[in-house]
């Protein structure tokens, strides 16, 4: 496509002795050096007309993103099954419900706190107000609670356009569930906050650093020509969240990238880091909401900036849904699949297992690193040596591995373990952390 403004530039070429210094010649040798080929016998002036070309866009990229686009539309539509609580547009509705009514959710329990402070005595209350302005804490974290509800009111904004939802029935739906008693989910959406600090913040790469080291080592030494391939190694990422570490593997060069998520409060929430995702662009207050495990009264109120880097929406595609069915046309389609910190959501492990076959090629990699920490009512619990002994019963042959990913677990299994934090709040006087359990098996 040519641009209406043309740019006008005046080239002289020199000729001369059968010689003609081109502008294109040798890339990096100046003027000064053509003009050593020969002395000058006659100089034309020679005006062209340059038209700015814009760059022609990845065709697969966009054509794979539109039709995801597509699918997802169909699938969001509200005639599309029962309308239930289970409705893929019935989650997102509940997940924007969440995010619109976020200060005055943390507001409540804010109120709450502040009741437990109207017990304190008189004169306790005088020594921790002369002393620490402690009564101020609650208005500073109230004017926090107002800038992370401007962040998530964006967060709905970008979400109504996205998913093509009027805001009428946004309102509508938040009159409906209130009306019965239904309390928007707080929680939730301080999960998803909390999970931006983890992906797309500098202080997030505490938590990311040794677990996806070991995860980029392992994919380069599977695939050490990955950058120069004519065909793009092509991974599946379940249970991404808000995509980082999908985004750091297409960084890579080579690998064509496909993420996944169930969660509506998390879908939500990369919809709005793929339509602004410059970096550092946004502020919010993360911690504001806790008030235990905190060294300094500045900790819990410090803002971070993110998205660390600048996000690339073209470069990896989300497709939403359930891992177990959201690729059933996709059936011997992925080079790998990455299990990152998902196996143990399952609430039937083995239909997770079943799909990872399922969508794998014939010697195909499943990657698997993080915890078993399962819910609360899934079908089966396996320990990790259960879990290698039904695999290998499905046809998956457990490969050798790095060291750099941890210590031997299981005598005789090729199966490592290695600390993995999960905290969010590097700060924090608490440490939460896994010993991840991290495998490599080839589907046979």
């Amino acid at each position: 496509m040519k641009l209406p403004a043309a740019v006008v530039a005046t080239w002289w070429l020199a000729l001369g002795l059968g010689s003609i210094a081109h502008a294109d010649n040798d890339e990096g040798q100046s003027l000064e050096e053509h003009r050593d080929v020969g002395s000058i016998s006659e100089v034309h002036q020679v005006v062209m007309t340059v038209h700015r070309v814009q760059a022609q866009p990845n065709i697969t990229a966009s054509q794979r993103q539109q039709d995801e686009k597509t699918r997802l539309l169909k699938l969001m539509d509200r005639r599309n099954g029962k309308w239930t609580p289970s409705h893929p547009r019935h989650r997102l509705l509940d997940a924007l419900h969440g995010f619109l009514k976020y200060k005055d959710s943390q507001g409540a329990e804010l109120n709450r706190l502040r009741g437990l402070y109207a017990r304190v005595s008189k004169s306790q209350k005088a020594l921790l107000d002369h002393h620490i302005a402690y009564s101020s804490k609650f208005d500073e974290v109230e004017r926090k609670l107002a800038r992370n509800q401007a962040l998530c009111d964006s967060i709905v904004d970008s979400a109504l356009d996205f998913y093509q939802v009027p805001y009428w029935e946004l309102t509508a739906h938040v009159r409906e569930k209130e009306s019965a008693g239904q309390a928007a989910d707080r929680i939730s959406v301080s999960q998803a906050l909390k999970h931006i600090v983890r992906d797309w913040t500098a202080e997030g790469e505490h938590e990311r650093n040794s677990t996806f080291a070991c995860m980029l080592h392992t994919l380069t030494q599977l695939f050490p020509h990955h950058s120069s391939t004519i065909d793009p190694i092509t991974v599946l990422l379940p249970g991404a969240g808000h995509g980082r570490l999908g985004h750091d593997i297409e960084r890579l060069g080579g690998f064509e990238v496909t993420i996944n998520e169930w969660s509506m409060y998390m879908n939500v929430a990369y919809r709005f880091l793929e339509e602004h995702g410059q970096a550092l662009k946004h502020n919010f207050y993360p911690f504001v909401e806790g008030w235990s495990h905190h060294a300094t009264d500045a900790d819990m109120q410090r803002g971070l900036s993110f998205p660390d880097v600048d996000l690339r929406p073209e470069a990896v595609l989300m497709a939403e849904g359930d891992f177990t069915t959201a690729f059933n046309q996709q059936n011997g389609h992925y080079n790998v699949v990455i299990t990152y910190f998902f196996i143990d959501t399952a609430r039937n492990l083995l239909s997770y297992f079943d799909t990872i076959k399922k969508v794998l090629k014939p010697g195909g990699h499943w990657i698997n690193l993080g915890p078993l920490l399962y819910g609360t009512a899934p079908f089966v619990q396996l320990s990790l040596e259960e879990i290698v002994k039904i695999t290998e019963a499905m046809g998956f042959e457990y490969q050798e591995t790095d060291e750099r990913c941890g210590d031997l677990t299981l005598e005789g299994a090729k199966v490592r373990g290695m600390e993995a934090i999960y905290g969010f709040d590097k700060k924090a006087l608490t440490k939460n952390a896994y010993n991840a359990q991290f495998w490599v098996a080839r589907r046979q």
